[in-house]
């Protein structure tokens, strides 16, 4: 590629991560994630987002927290004109937006000095977003209908303050500072020095619309002190109004029942949505540390060949999700035709499993009421004599024999093929490890036997009073054998069976 084509080609993203909830980002900004060839991210991003970036992507850490910086602003300029000139898809990953204290129009201007393509994705900035998860809405027709926002961090080589605090202090409307709650004190101070009100309410809001979110509130007299004793850190928005009096009426973030509970999910990092989803809906700080991943098996030939007589069979039997798709996923490069699989008729374990099926438009002929391979045999034993039918059972590399052993007694013909392997994950992009080794966790969740193992395996600390969930009783046996006790089983072997155990064991010790 001459010079000149990757000038033409490449392009950097200045991109808002917003303020902390994954559910808060713009689509442009996971379309643009999911094609980077260059992610370069600040300390306040929410690392879950890194996971839409593709498998061969550079990930380059460059954040920025008090004196500690990975890279300094001058640097990063230069990584991003340089990324952005070899022909690279850069996505500038900035907490927030990119433009509202973000330095961003510091990177644009040196992209534009360099002649080379930028795109603005505009974030949901903490500004607004902090006050709304705290109850505090930062405008209201009865209180206030002007808003002014600075920062508490300044320019350090600036030789004073550019703060106008005489035109700050009267201000009657509602007063947002981001960053500088190391220095609250001395803005408080300032403002009543100017003639703001010392009963004036404030509010700080860490670690805003995640699950860790802290809220303090006080008055400009007394923040500072509360502050302090609360050992009250950064990073904190502030805002100073009457408007944080709303927050008695407004609290909806806070009062969820998980709220304060950090809840780790162990399940593959494609499938983790959906417990993480649900989880983080009922308040919980969610880390996702997947333990193992999918991938195909290891005699994948016998895996083809046997796809290839599946319409030879009579029954085909699917035990999980993972072997549903990727069964399919082969049958498709197989064959062009879905009606090419014959008359054969379909069981599935489970609700996920039987969902999955019906996603690529055939009917599950028959799912038993409890989620294991036990029911299976029951609901074949209804259907009435399977004597020589043939029944091909796709499933995981290493499963449990009790499902074929025993179709095998009443009489039919199974045949067993590996769809699908697990292997231990050692990817921790989000570095949810790191956090679980630093902080802890309320609980540890397993959706299977694999999880379960892999996750002892990684030999991480476990703290007294961590509680453990389990989906079913097959999981929780295995757990069992590796020396953890099960606090909360599913009473429904799936997802939301998991979630409800979650919730009805935190609500009930409450």
């Amino acid at each position: 590629m001459s010079r000149a084509e990757s000038k033409l080609k490449g392009i950097c993203y200045l991109a808002g991560a917003g303020p902390g909830d994954i559910g808060l980002v713009t689509l442009r900004l996971r379309e643009v994630m999911e094609t980077a060839d260059v992610v370069v991210y600040d300390a306040l991003c929410n690392p879950d987002i890194l996971k839409w970036a593709p498998e061969g992507a550079d990930i380059i850490y460059a954040g920025k927290r008090a004196a500690q910086h990975a890279l300094k602003q001058e640097e990063t300029n230069a990584l991003l004109v340089e990324k952005t000139k070899a022909g690279k898809r850069v996505v500038r990953l900035k907490g927030g937006d990119p433009f509202v204290f973000g330095r961003g129009g510091e990177e644009a201007l040196e992209l534009v000095r360099a002649g080379l393509r930028f795109e603005v994705i505009p974030g949901i900035s903490s500004t607004v977003a902090a006050g709304a998860y705290a109850g505090i809405p930062v405008t209201h027709r009865e209180h206030t209908s002007q808003l002014t926002i600075f920062t508490g961090h300044e320019d350090p080589t600036k030789p004073e303050s550019k703060l106008d605090y005489d035109q700050l202090a009267k201000n009657q409307g509602t007063k947002v500072m981001l960053m500088g709650v190391e220095r609250i004190g001395i803005i408080a101070a300032e403002l009543i020095a100017h003639g703001a009100r010392a009963e004036l309410s404030v509010a700080l809001i860490r670690w805003a619309t995640t699950g860790r979110q802290q809220t303090l509130t006080g008055t400009l007299a007394d923040i500072a002190s509360k502050v302090e004793a609360a050992g009250f850190k950064a990073p904190a928005v502030a805002i100073i109004g009457e408007v944080v009096k709303l927050r008695e009426s407004l609290n909806w973030f806070e009062t969820r029942p998980l709220f304060g509970k950090r809840i780790v999910v162990t399940r593959t990092r494609k499938q983790a949505g959906a417990l993480t989803s649900r989880l983080r809906e009922l308040g919980a700080d969610v880390l996702e540390i997947p333990t193992i991943r999918i991938e195909p098996p290891t005699d994948r030939r016998a895996f083809v060949q046997m796809i290839s007589d599946a319409h030879a069979y009579d029954w085909i039997v699917f035990t999980s999700p993972n072997g549903v798709e990727a069964f399919f996923e082969a049958f498709f490069k197989v064959f062009k035709d879905a009606r090419e699989i014959g008359g054969v008729r379909i069981a599935a374990i489970g609700p996920a499993t039987a969902a999955k099926v019906r996603e690529y438009r055939l009917c599950v002929d028959l799912q038993p009421e409890e989620f294991v391979a036990e029911a299976v045999v029951k609901e074949f034993k209804k259907e009435g004599a399977i004597d020589n039918l043939r029944i091909l059972l796709a499933r995981a590399e290493e499963a449990r024999d009790v499902l074929p052993e025993a179709l095998t007694k009443l009489g039919a013909i199974v045949d067993v093929v590996a769809a699908y392997r697990t292997v231990p994950e050692t990817e921790d992009r989000s570095g949810a490890i790191t956090r679980f080794c630093e902080e802890g966790a309320d609980m540890v969740t397993f959706t299977s036997s694999s999880t379960a193992e892999n996750f002892m395996a990684l030999k991480l600390p476990l703290t007294a009073g961590l509680k453990t969930a389990s989906i079913g009783p097959i999981t929780s046996a295995t757990m069992r054998k590796l020396g953890l006790m099960v606090d909360a089983e599913a009473k429904r072997y799936d997802i939301p069976g998991l979630a409800e155990a979650i919730l009805a064991h935190f609500t009930a010790s409450v």
